[in-house]
């Protein structure tokens, strides 16, 4: 499927979302209960469990379940995980369950170790399935990164969320569950403290113009070069890119999910228009690699992300989301650049917020 192909069906699915929403917002205005949704879902076909043994959605009746769609490289994902933690740590006491389930995007997120440590890195302490096959997935119907799904004491899907946004609709669901399967139990503690900073600061929707950008072959759109050809070893000349597209300096292989620098110095670069930055990174070996970025061919200074200093420089420890540019002023159209120390550095996708 093209990508053009896969944001035509997100947008549909974002669409579907926000009209069931508005359906739910109604309800809850008029004091209606929230709608039962057609869909039966199950947590069997999990290849693995982190964090908790495996659990069923049957044994957690009485329990309201918040079941959040992930995957850890997305950055609509992390900018999710904030508020779903706060959530967590405000309302378990209450009988609410969170169960992540972790659907990879790219090849590197099925290894079940790299996904150990981002929930480590992430402080994500509450269950997770490992949803390889998807088939947790399917069972929900499930159409984005991130989704959120709110089921109630009695198994049964009374709302959901695609996509980043509506928390504090998403919280008030959760409270309304809460007070249903407990209508004896204490009052509800306040609206949870949410504590998003880093990357997992809200984005700066206003101001984007650019847009997810991959760099391997099976998505690649009209950003990408016309002169890369697929699964060839290469030799670029460093151009400056026009508007929302990228080009590559020095030798290069482009594969279908990833690019890869094959020598020393390789360099890309993408002219963007978005406060922040951010590039999934990885390397050939699992070796660190050594990288300096530049905005408008200078040091980013104040507007350098969390993985980068002031000078721009950073390090590839691992296959992951890096944010490399936050800007502090007002934002503009800039030329990005990033340039590896050595050969084995890969690429996957850029994103912005």
């Amino acid at each position: 499927m093209t990508t053009l192909a896969r944001r035509l069906l997100l947008a549909l699915a974002l669409l579907a979302s926000a009209l069931t929403g508005l359906a739910a917002r109604l309800d809850t205005r008029d004091g209606a209960p929230l709608p039962i949704e057609p869909v039966h879902p199950s947590l069997a076909g999990a290849t693995g469990w982190l964090n908790s043994p495996p659990l069923t959605l049957e044994g957690l009746r009485g329990k309201v379940v918040l079941v959040d769609f992930w995957t850890y490289s997305c950055i609509n994902c992390l900018r999710t995980l904030p508020y779903v933690r706060a959530w967590e740590r405000t309302y378990a006491s209450q009988g609410l369950v969170v169960i992540g389930v972790h659907a990879p995007e790219f090849e590197f997120e099925h290894d079940p170790q790299r996904v150990r440590k981002a929930l480590k890195d992430l402080d994500t302490d509450w269950p997770v399935a490992i949803d390889d096959d998807f088939a947790i997935w399917r069972s929900f119907r499930n159409q984005a990164w991130p989704a959120l799904y709110f089921i109630d004491a009695q198994g049964r899907v009374r709302h959901h969320q695609l996509g980043e946004g509506s928390y504090a609709e998403s919280e008030q669901v959760i409270r309304r569950l809460l007070a249903e399967a407990h209508a004896d139990a204490k009052a509800l503690p306040a609206m949870a403290a949410i504590d998003a900073r880093g990357i997992g600061a809200a984005p700066d929707f206003e101001h984007v113009r650019s847009s997810e950008t991959y760099l391997g072959y099976a998505h690649a759109d009209e950003a990408a070069p016309r002169d890369v050809l697929p699964d060839r070893t290469q030799r670029h000349a460093p151009r400056p890119p026009r508007l929302n597209a990228w080009t590559l300096g020095g030798g290069w292989v482009q594969r279908s999910e990833f690019v890869e620098a094959t020598e020393a110095d390789g360099t890309i670069a993408l002219r963007f228009h978005a406060r922040d930055l951010h590039l999934v990174l990885g390397s050939t070996d699992g070796r660190p690699v050594p990288f300096r970025v530049t905005v408008d061919g200078h040091a980013p200074g104040p507007d350098h992300g969390v993985d980068v200093d002031d000078q721009g420089r950073g390090t590839i420890s691992g296959e992951r989301l890096y944010q490399l540019v936050r800007e502090k002023d007002a934002v503009a159209d800039h030329t990005f650049e990033i340039r590896f120390d050595r050969a084995g550095a890969r690429a996957w996708v850029f994103t912005f917020g």
